[in-house]
């Protein structure tokens, strides 16, 4: 930014005294982006509006905290006690960056104790300056972050509320009231949080709270040193490779609160000569009198810390859930609260677009766990009611879909596109397919059409060379086919792969041919968020596919039916991994983990069969003539034909009857029914 001399004129004559320090935060984050482009995006840094802050701060504690004020502020004595809880809670931010989260939540904890203030005036509790009721200090909060910088604003900024926060309770109580010189101050700490030992930092007797905004980074994204990091946190974890960076500070936290002994580190499993589970241990009995002594009041503490984090959605969404959560909930941990996806905002320039989750969680169970939901995920959020926030965060059966190879009920088998492996020399334009043809009528039954997701969708297809039956000599006597099939047998010949390199004695074939030999549903692994319903389509076998798209060999119209539902796609939005914020179906997650009806009578079955008929009558409408209308035109929010729409509605009450349902109004709905279908499905299977 850049002032003139009148601006700057301007600004120093302003009251700065009512900015909130949280401000540091977009400062810093602008400093970093004028300094360089991409560090930002090196550090993982996405910097928190306060309402974002106070959505999780509220129900991490907050919230709790102004009802139990609420019900005692009556009371002298409880009063008292209260207060005194007020200047033990402790926080930890372990990646504060500037430090908004901790100023927020040291703001709102001063405000609170302002609250207590007023209400012992009014037993004449006060003698004396009420500088000597202020309890409550910077130092019950901890911050660790990995830049100087930042770790400096940080400090600094808890310095400011607190002279704020005194300057708001002097004018209350007509009093002037200073903390000169600064005796106390925020527990920053410079360092990579994930090789930290926070229980060296903060002794778990004193802490209460865990919370922050980690980096966001994707796996795909991280630096040797990030990948370095995170291993040293997830080592054991299986498929811990799959995990995006902001999962180390979950299991991190995990860790620290949980009484196993990965959490609980070397002393608890030397000390438990063995055990391998302290879940249903009770205080003192089979630990030894030592371990009994030391560390079972440290065992509770740990139990009763909670947790909240703000996270990219992709950590409750697709594979990564089952490498997470599944050692998350092994070691006793529970989602307490949690917001659904919501856009990302805050208060600095160049906003990130980032689909945002936040997860609170503990090892206490809540008695009445928190959902908060977003009709618009730029809009403001709603609670719902929920019996138990599940890894997906959806009011059902606490479970972490694994990759399953087979589906769990009475469905057709899923299969994969071929890969051609083959550098594009087996792949043919419109021209060069006809330019083939022309000299070479012969080819005609070899060259076939090839769709991947995109062609599928958005058309026209490709073509390519399918001689898996075509007579050796044919392809001989043809120049231009034999030198495709040279050119992809140098490809594969160069290529560093072992497999790639054997495949270079079968040139003339796909690298991995796994086409149906009959009629065959394709669905297209990616597609776009913004579909209600993702396009699939029946192809003949002749049509061949690629990797980009799964197939169902034989398929009927039940079964495009049930997936071309409301309720497989709500399931779909839940469970599938993102590429971007486009959906990215899964065999092994999605599909064979998804709970199809049962005990279908024919009629039923007929039902769902005659409606999905309707769904492809009502599409083929508009696919035909000169210029036929693509799936991705057919099922654009904008553009989807009325009719088109209507059939599928007709065909979302055939699917809710044939799950014995009506009256579904929502995707969570539709889901929580599923997997409780799904809990029972697979208790089944064990």
């Amino acid at each position: 930014m850049v002032l003139t001399p009148t601006g700057e004129l301007t600004l120093c004559a302003m009251n700065w005294g009512a900015i909130s320090p949280a401000i540091f935060g977009a400062m810093f984050q602008t400093v970093i982006e004028l300094e360089a482009a991409d560090r930002r995006r090196e550090l993982g840094a996405h910097y928190t509006s306060e309402a974002n802050i106070l959505k999780l701060l509220g129900p991490l504690c907050l919230d709790e905290l102004h009802a139990e004020f609420e019900k005692i502020k009556g009371n002298k004595d409880k009063l008292f006690e209260f207060h005194k809880k007020l200047q033990t809670l402790t926080f930890l931010d372990p990646a504060c960056g500037c430090g908004n989260f901790l100023v927020i939540a040291y703001r709102e904890l001063r405000k609170l104790e302002l609250e207590v203030l007023r209400a012992a005036a009014k037993f004449g509790q006060r003698v004396g300056s009420v500088f000597g009721f202020l309890q409550v200090d910077v130092d019950q909060f901890y911050g660790i972050e990995i830049e100087e910088f930042p770790a400096q604003i940080a400090q600094v900024a808890m310095w400011l509320t607190d002279h704020q926060m005194n300057v708001l309770t002097g004018v209350e109580f007509g009093e002037v009231i200073t903390r000169i010189p600064l005796v106390k101050s925020a527990n920053i700490r410079k360092g990579n949080a994930l090789e930290i030992d926070w229980a060296e930092f903060v002794p778990p007797r004193q802490l209460n709270y865990i919370m922050g905004n980690p980096p966001f980074i994707g796996k795909s994204n991280q630096s040797p040193e990030q990948k370095a990091s995170l291993e040293s946190v997830t080592h054991g974890i299986a498929g811990a490779g799959l995990l995006d960076f902001v999962a180390g500070w979950f299991v991190k936290a995990g860790q620290y609160i949980s009484t196993t002994p990965d959490g609980f580190g070397g002393i608890a499993a030397k000390a438990n000569k063995g055990r391998k589970n302290f879940k249903d241990v009770k205080f003192g009995q089979g630990l030894g009198d030592l371990f009994a002594d030391a560390n079972a009041a440290e065992i509770k503490q740990r139990r009763a810390i909670r947790c909240g984090f703000v996270s990219t959605n992709s950590i409750t969404q697709g594979e990564q859930v089952g490498v997470l959560w599944a050692w998350m909930m092994a070691q006793g941990i529970h989602i307490r609260f949690a917001h659904r996806t919501f856009q990302w905002s805050n208060d600095a320039p160049g906003k990130a677009a980032v689909h945002c989750v936040i997860v609170g969680f503990g090892m206490e169970d809540a008695k009445a766990p928190r959902l908060f939901e977003y009709d618009d995920i730029k809009g403001a959020a709603h609670e719902v009611a929920a019996k138990n926030i599940n890894p997906y965060l959806v009011d059902a059966p606490s479970v972490a879909l694994p990759s399953r190879r087979q589906p769990i009920g009475d469905a057709p088998q899923i299969g994969f596109g071929s890969k051609p492996t083959d550098g594009g020399h087996l792949l043919l334009t419109l021209q060069e397919k006809n330019a083939l043809l022309l000299s070479s009528p012969d080819f005609d039954p070899y060259v076939r059409e090839y769709l991947s997701a995109d062609e599928f969708l958005n058309g026209p297809p490709r073509y390519c060379l399918w001689l898996k039956e075509c007579p050796p000599q044919l392809i001989k006597h043809t120049p231009f086919v034999l030198e495709r099939v040279n050119l992809v047998q140098k490809f594969r010949l160069a290529s560093k792969k072992a497999a790639t390199k054997d495949n270079a004695a079968r040139a003339s074939l796909f690298a991995e041919d796994r086409q149906p030999i009959k009629r065959f549903l394709a669905i297209p692994k990616t597609s776009s968020e913004r579909r209600q319903w993702i396009p699939s389509a029946f192809l003949p076998a002749k049509t061949i596919i690629a990797s980009e798209l799964f197939s169902i060999q034989g398929a009927t119209p039940y079964d495009f039916g049930i997936l071309s539902s409301t309720m497989h796609n709500a399931w779909v939005r839940y469970t599938c991994g993102r590429m971007k914020s486009d959906f990215r179906y899964s065999a092994g997650i999605v599909y064979n983990n998804y709970p199809w009806p049962q005990d279908m009578t024919d009629k039923l079955r007929e039902a769902v069969s005659v409606a999905a008929q309707g769904v492809l009558d009502a599409r083929a409408v508009h696919q035909k003539g000169k210029t036929p209308a693509s799936l991705a035109d057919l099922y654009n929010p904008a553009t989807m034909p009325a009719n088109l729409s209507t059939a599928h509605k007709t065909l979302d009450k055939a699917v809710d009857a044939a799950y014995g349902k009506k009256g579904l109004k929502t995707d969570a709905e539709r889901v929580a029914y599923l997997f409780t279908l799904y809990d029972q499905y697979t208790s089944l299977l064990a």
